[in-house]
This record gives C-alpha cells, sequence and structure tokens, in this order.
C-alpha cells in the first residue's frame, strides 16, 4: 500500500468519525429540544412563566420555610425538651 493510499484511508477514517459525531450531536441536540418543550409545557400547565422561574422557586423556598416554623412552634416544648 502506498503512502498515498495510507494518507487517503486515514482521511477517510476521520472523515467518517466525523460524521458519526456530528449525527449523535444532532440527535443529543434533537432529544435535548424535546426535553425543553416538555418542561415548558409543565410550566405554563402549572401557571408558571420561565422568566419568573427564579423567583417562583423563591417564593416557594420561603413558603415552605414559613411552614416548617409553623410547624415546630406547635409542637409543645415539653416534648422536645425531655427527648
Amino acid at each position: 500500500m502506498s503512502d498515498y493510499d495510507r494518507k487517503l484511508n486515514r482521511i477517510k477514517e476521520n472523515l467518517d468519525k466525523a460524521n458519526n459525531l456530528r449525527i449523535r450531536a444532532e440527535a443529543k441536540l434533537e432529544q435535548l429540544s424535546r426535553q425543553k418543550e416538555d418542561i415548558l409545557s409543565e410550566l405554563k400547565e402549572l401557571g408558571v412563566e420561565p422568566e419568573n422561574l427564579d423567583s417562583e422557586i423563591k417564593k416557594l423556598k420561603d413558603e415552605i420555610e414559613d411552614l416548617i416554623t409553623k410547624a415546630e412552634e406547635l409542637i409543645p416544648e415539653e416534648l422536645i425538651k425531655n427527648n
């Protein structure tokens, strides 16, 4: 096999590898696009706009902390001190 044949074969192999990577990247992009649409659809069902997501998360965290504090206040101190 000549030097040219080896070089051409190496170029062909590299092109095949690059093509396979491109195909996998396109498939991954398609999968991620579907996931994004699913998430956006779920947010819409929950009545949350994507641009308000950070504030909605903060609001829910604050609400959880408030409810935990209220629950702790409802537990009699005698029960806590004896254990």
